[in-house]
Order: C-alpha cells, then sequence, then structure tokens
C-alpha cells in the first residue's frame, strides 16, 4: 500500500495552491484526477473565456467611432474555436503538467472514493495518507426542466467546442457565466436572448450596476428578459423552443442553440464521503471553517467543492492554506472580507468588499458616492464613458467598505478598492495618494474626492 503525507483529489487551481505549498514544505504529497488536468480554470472557464471575450470584443468592437478608422473583416469561427485550443493546451502543459513535474508530484489517474478516513480507492488501488485535501471543484448545475432531457443543451464546455457559430441561441442565467457568453456571441453575430429569473441581472451586485449593464447589452443587441419563470423545453422544426412566464405573460422563444448557464454544482458525488466523516450541505458542498477544514480531523476542502464564492482567486488562495493547516498546523485562515470578484462583460463588472445593501444589513451606518466613468478624463480620451464606479463608506469614521466598478478596465481597476478594504483605508488615504494622469484608476481617486466636493467642477488632475 502507498502512503503519503497528504493526498490531493482534483488537480485545478485549488488543488495546485495545495500541492505546491505542500512541496514547498517537504511534504510527500500525490494528486488524484479522473478528468483533463488543471481542473475547470484552464479548459473551460476562465482563460478560455476570456480569450474568445477579447477576440468578440475586437471584430465587434474594431472601429469604435473613431473618425478617419475604417477596418473591416470577417470571421473564421473555426479558426478562432481551433486557436483557442491551442492556447489552452499551451497554457495546460505551461502551468499544470510542467509544474507538477517539476515538483516530483505524482498525477494519479481514475475516480477516487474515500474507504475510511485516511483511505482513498482509486479503481481498485488503495492509497493512504495522513492528511488529505479535496479540491474536485465543480459542474454545471443543470436546473430541472420539462423537456430539457430530450434537448441537446449546451453548457459553457460545449459552447466552447462549437465548430459553426450558431444564428441564435437563448441563454438561461443573467448571472457572471451566462452574460459573458451571451456577449461573446452576440458579438461574433448571433443573435442571443438571456431569460433570467430574477427581476435582475447579477442581482448580487449594486442595483446601479445591474441597470447600467443591462442597458448597454441591450443596445447591443441582446435580448434581456428577466423575472421569467421556465415551464418547458422542446424541439421543433430544427429549433430549441423554450416556453416562460415572463411576468404575467406566458411567451415563446426560439432559436438554434440552448446555452444552460444556470449555476454550478460542487463536485461531491461518488466520492463517499460519509466513510471519512466529511459532512456536506444541502447543495453538496463540503462544509468547512475559516481553515479550510472539514468535519474530519485529517482533511481540509477548498476551492469550488466548498460552494461559493466559486472563483479561481479564492480556490488557488483557500487551497494553499488548507495545506499549511494540514501539513504545518498554522491555523492560517481564509478571510473573504476583501476578495475581488469581476465580470468580464465589456463594460467590465468588478467589486470588492460590501454593497450598501450588505453594509445596512450589518447595521452599519454607510455613506456611498457613485460618479460616472464620463467624469474620467482617460475614458472621454478612449471614448468609452459607459460605467460608473461606486464608492460605499463607513459614516462615522469613513473607512472604505466596499469599491464597485463598471466601466472597459474595472477588472484592473478594482485592485486598489482591494488594498483599501483590505487595510482598512479612509478616503482620505485615497485622496492623498498621488494617481497618474490619465488612466482609468484615477476614478477610484476622484469617486473618494466626491464625498467632499462636487468633482465635475474640478480641473484635469487636479
Amino acid at each position: 500500500m502507498e502512503k503519503y503525507d497528504l493526498i490531493i483529489l482534483g488537480s485545478g487551481t485549488a488543488a495546485f495552491g495545495a500541492a505546491t505549498k505542500a512541496a514547498d514544505m517537504g511534504a510527500k504529497v500525490a494528486m488524484i484526477e479522473k478528468g483533463t488536468i488543471g481542473g475547470t480554470c484552464v479548459n473551460a472557464g476562465c482563460m478560455p473565456t476570456k480569450h474568445l471575450l477579447l477576440v468578440g470584443e475586437l471584430n465587434y468592437y474594431r472601429n469604435h467611432d473613431h473618425a478617419g478608422l475604417d477596418i473591416s473583416t470577417s470571421i473564421d469561427f473555426a479558426g478562432i474555436i481551433n486557436e483557442k485550443r491551442e492556447i489552452i493546451e499551451c497554457l495546460r502543459n505551461s502551468r499544470y503538467i510542467n509544474v507538477i513535474n517539476s515538483l516530483d508530484i505524482p498525477l494519479i489517474r481514475g475516480n477516487a472514493a474515500f474507504v475510511s478516513k485516511n483511505e482513498v480507492k482509486v479503481d481498485g488501488k488503495i492509497l493512504q495518507a495522513e492528511k488529505f485535501v479535496i479540491a474536485t471543484g465543480s459542474s454545471p448545475n443543470v436546473i430541472p426542466i420539462e423537456g430539457i432531457e430530450k434537448i441537446d443543451y449546451l453548457t459553457n464546455v460545449e459552447a466552447m467546442e462549437l465548430s459553426e457559430l450558431p444564428g441564435s441561441m437563448i441563454i438561461l442565467g443573467g448571472r457572471a457565466i451566462g452574460l459573458e457568453f451571451a456577449q461573446m456571441f452576440a458579438h461574433f453575430g448571433t443573435k442571443v436572448t438571456v431569460l433570467q429569473r430574477n427581476p435582475r441581472i447579477i442581482p448580487e451586485e449594486e442595483g446601479i450596476i445591474s441597470d447600467y449593464l443591462k442597458a448597454y447589452l441591450e443596445e447591443e443587441g441582446i435580448n434581456i428578459q428577466t423575472n421569467t419563470s421556465l415551464k418547458s423545453v422542446r424541439k421543433e422544426k430544427g429549433s430549441i423552443v423554450v416556453t416562460a412566464l415572463v411576468g404575467k405573460d406566458n411567451r415563446e422563444f426560439r432559436a438554434e442553440k440552448l446555452l444552460v448557464a444556470t449555476g454550478r454544482m460542487p463536485n461531491t458525488k461518488g466520492l463517499d464521503l460519509e466513510k471519512a466523516g466529511v459532512a456536506v450541505g444541502k447543495n453538496g458542498a463540503i462544509i468547512v471553517d475559516d481553515e479550510m477544514k472539514t468535519s474530519a480531523i485529517n482533511i481540509w476542502a477548498a476551492g469550488d467543492v466548498t460552494g461559493e464564492p466559486m472563483l479561481v482567486t479564492a480556490a488557488g488562495k483557500g487551497g494553499s492554506i488548507a495545506a499549511d493547516n494540514a501539513i504545518a498546523g498554522k491555523g492560517k485562515k481564509m478571510d473573504l472580507k476583501a476578495m475581488p470578484h469581476a465580470i468580464f462583460t465589456n463594460p467590465q463588472v468588478a467589486s470588492v468588499g460590501l454593497t450598501e445593501k450588505g453594509a445596512q444589513e450589518k447595521g452599519i451606518q454607510c455613506r456611498c458616492s457613485t460618479i460616472l466613468m464620463e467624469l474620467v478624463p482617460k475614458a472621454l480620451l478612449a471614448k468609452d464613458t459607459r460605467g460608473l464606479i461606486k464608492m460605499v463608506i463607513d459614516e462615522k469614521t469613513e473607512r472604505i467598505l466596499g469599491v464597485h466598478i463598471l466601466a472597459s478596465l474595472a477588472a484592473d481597476m478594482i485592485h486598489e478598492g482591494v488594498l483599501a478594504v483590505k487595510y482598512g483605508m479612509t478616503i482620505d488615504d485615497i485622496m492623498d495618494t498621488v494617481h497618474v494622469f490619465p488612466t482609468m484608476t484615477e476614478a477610484v481617486r476622484l469617486v473618494a474626492k466626491s464625498f467632499r466636493k462636487d468633482i465635475s467642477r474640478m480641473s484635469c488632475a487636479e
């Protein structure tokens, strides 16, 4: 029987965060994976989607209303998908396969299931370890709809492997995944309809950001229906027909393809967690404390398998913390207070810390200020003034509680907000910090200033 200090189930971001940390501490580590190495992020998540979103933007915004610029081109969708495959294969090799080889960690292929708290069986072979980290990730959640089992629907995985561009597509879900795919395909020329159950798209974000983004996406021709209740799905004359209650009206939507983007479910099925004493919640997510420890004394878990937030950044951090605590007993804790997230539509959404509603729910007396991106000089120069930035502060101390951005470069701009929330900075700390002019990030300084003065009456770089 083979014995290890640490066995990691999974090979995605959380798993590699744990493996790298454990190897650095000299532990004997093994990794088990039943599918493709690298997990969701590199294979079917962050990396391929962001590449395709960028290519779509280059196609859609190629002239962007700049006088004297006229760039015409046609697209080869199959070629775009092939390029995506090549890039992802390169990243998988360089960032995952080569890394695990350099750490001298064996990758054991097969389906893992716990036999006891110290043993797992992989396709009939027993492996033993003192400690375990479960990092098996998540899979698309296909909600039950009448007729769905008879339809060749797409998830994010299949949608990025289409050989031909569909003429039309219905997307179920109006959160990050649904909206990114909606704009991606719309920018390539697909007629897209989004059906969202909630009264708002991206309902966890600030209401004003949700409203503005919906308007921008609709301006680009994306049909967004909110407050919908799905009734059934059927195939009819080569089209997929979705019947839904929209408000109080029964409506039918038709398209060539149906993409299901209704969230993700933790991959815990088949692990026999009960044999190891690992407890799970109602949605199948492994229950962990802030040290990433499960209910079993020698087992930790990290990443999507522990539920929300399902973010690659949270996965990597959680995996590292899990290994630190498993191998060295350091008692490190996961702090989600300053964990940023982004949605890579155009304009992008990025957020960190508390929303106004979140602060109020915690009983915090807060103040908020919002400025439009049209007040940011760099946005004017780029001729893209879509969006806004909202800052939430403690009314008494003026410490920054949250920063929420809708802008073309929001995902890059948010990091000053992350530092502000993480280290309890005040609006004066931001205002007293010199920012490069002209930049989009200057928006953070401007919204801080807006608590004290009317920035529409300021000169440039004031």
